[in-house]
Parts: structure tokens; C-alpha cells; sequence
């Protein structure tokens, strides 16, 4: 088992992406969006050649790996009624630049909810023939897609996720502690209850190859993240039932905080997301250990 996060939270600049990896002890970074020498940020698969190769060569040098990479592929701003060339045409931009970095693993998602349409009426066959065939072309580049129970179809609950997992076979996932306190349970009848992050966990843990760490509270119809163990996510709960299964994948933060709460001296925007950043790394490492212990 090892740490890992999207240090793109700290900070576009690849440079400080690394350098709050390192402050850590971290030697892993699952890489989102990126931007090099004062470029635009932007997706890992949708930067420039010359830039990505430039990122490369920035982790090289600090030693620093990408496990993971979370790619927008049939993702919450995608419609399974969109042209699936757009979303192959992401697979195939992002399968080179996998094997570049040596990252195995790549989140996926299975398209945005269809807002018009009750549950039942999602396109399901449609969406398990894409996945299905995502899955196979990075399956056959050595690779491992890892769905994602975020704003898609797959986080409608985890009854939808198993569905995905038996039709689209090879498929893993990454489950996000901080995703169901904010999501609808479209399991259940309407009005549909917010979700219960140990309950779709329970469901789904035996196909979690990748865990992301993030906490919350679902309070006034929206969703005030938190650090982590602190929220609804279940993370301290989550992370013992993992480790006691003998889970080795790794454990990702993605904090989505905007202040640092423990610090009102760090005022400026840059240098609080890079100490929120530090912080929420440090938190998971405590919660691992005492799940360790206990």
C-alpha cells in the first residue's frame, strides 16, 4: 500500500506538484490536470505533445511515479447521447502517455445521469457497450480502467455499479469515500435519500483496486467538504475494512478544500491550497496508522 493524490489540488504548476509530493515523503502522483513552464492547465490527455513530454521529464528527474491517471473518459461533462468517437479519441490520445509514464491504472467513468429521465431510463445498454469497449482497448494496452462512483451512471448506487462490473468485464474500481454523502441513492424510492458512503463500499469492496480519499457533510443541500475523518465519508471505517481485507492498492487524497482551517495566518490562495494539501496528507497518514494499531 502506498499514498498517493491529486496534486492538483496543491497547484496546477507541475513543479509544485512534485514539490508538495516530496514535502510528504510521497514518491506517487495521480495526475489530472497539469501546466508546464506557464501553460494552460489542462488534462494529462489533452495537453500538447511537447508539454507532455516536458511533464515527463520533470517526474523523472524527482523520481516521482504516476499510478493513476484521472482522465475526463465518459465522465460527469459527458452524455452517453455524445458521438462515442469523442470519448475513443481520449482513449487512444491517453494510452501512449500511460505506457510513457508507466502509470497502470485509469479512471474512467460511465457518462453523465440523464437529469429528464428516471432511473430505469438511462440508456444502460448503450452505456455498458461503450464501457465495455474502454475497457477492452486499454486492456489490451496492458492497462486497468477503474470506474469511479461520481456524478454518472455508476454512482447512481452501488446497485449500478455492480451492473457495470457484470457487463463490462475487466473492469475495476476506484471507489471515493466523499462521493456518496453528496449523491442521490437512485436505488431506493423516491425522493431519493442521500447515499450512505459505508453502505455502497459494503457492495462494491471486493472489485476496489484503487481507493480515493475524500470527507464531507451534506448539510443545506449542499455538500461543505471537510477534512478527512471529520465528514460523512465513513474514511476511518472505510480505510480499517481495507487494510484488514488485505487491501495493497493505493490511497489517494483529493481534499476539495479552499482554506486552510487549522491556519488562519496563510492567507493568500496559492500558499493555502498547498498547506491544505500538506495537512490532508498528513491526516491520512494518522488515520492508516491507527487503523493499523487498532
Amino acid at each position: 500500500m502506498h499514498f498517493t493524490g491529486f496534486a492538483d489540488e496543491a497547484a496546477a504548476d507541475i513543479d509544485v506538484q512534485i514539490a508538495v509530493t516530496k514535502e510528504l515523503g510521497w514518491s506517487h502522483i495521480e495526475m489530472r490536470n497539469v501546466s508546464v513552464d506557464g501553460s494552460k492547465p489542462q488534462n494529462l490527455h489533452d495537453i500538447p505533445d511537447a508539454l507532455f513530454e516536458r511533464v515527463a521529464e520533470k517526474l523523472e528527474a524527482a523520481g516521482v511515479r504516476v499510478d493513476c491517471f484521472g482522465s475526463t473518459i465518459a465522465n460527469w461533462a459527458r452524455s452517453v447521447l455524445d458521438p462515442f468517437d469523442l470519448t475513443l479519441a481520449e482513449v487512444e490520445r491517453a494510452i501512449p502517455r500511460m505506457q510513457r509514464l508507466g502509470a497502470k491504472l485509469i479512471r474512467i467513468m460511465s457518462y453523465a445521469v440523464l437529469k429528464d429521465r428516471g432511473p430505469d431510463d438511462q440508456e444502460a445498454e448503450e452505456r455498458f457497450r461503450r464501457v465495455r469497449e474502454i475497457v477492452r482497448r486499454f486492456r489490451d494496452a496492458g492497462l486497468t480502467p477503474v470506474h469511479e462512483n461520481c456524478m454518472n451512471y455508476g454512482g447512481m448506487g452501488w446497485p449500478f455499479t455492480l451492473r457495470l462490473i457484470e457487463n463490462a468485464p475487466g473492469l475495476k474500481l476506484v471507489f471515493d469515500t466523499g462521493n456518496p454523502v453528496s449523491s442521490a441513492d437512485y436505488s431506493k424510492p423516491p425522493p431519493y435519500p442521500r447515499q450512505s458512503a459505508w453502505e455502497f463500499y459494503e457492495h462494491v469492496r471486493d472489485h476496489i483496486v484503487h481507493l480515493h480519499i475524500k470527507d464531507g457533510v451534506y448539510e443545506n443541500g449542499k455538500m461543505r467538504f471537510t477534512f478527512c475523518g471529520e465528514g460523512q465519508g465513513d474514511v476511518r471505517r472505510i480505510v480499517a475494512d481495507l487494510l484488514r481485507r488485505g487491501y495493497d492498492g493505493a490511497i489517494s487524497i483529493e481534499p476539495h478544500l479552499g482554506a486552510v482551517f487549522h491556519d488562519p495566518s496563510v492567507t493568500s490562495e496559492p500558499a493555502a491550497r498547498r498547506a491544505n494539501y500538506v495537512e490532508y496528507g498528513r491526516r491520512i497518514e494518522r488515520i492508516v496508522a491507527e487503523a493499523r494499531t487498532s
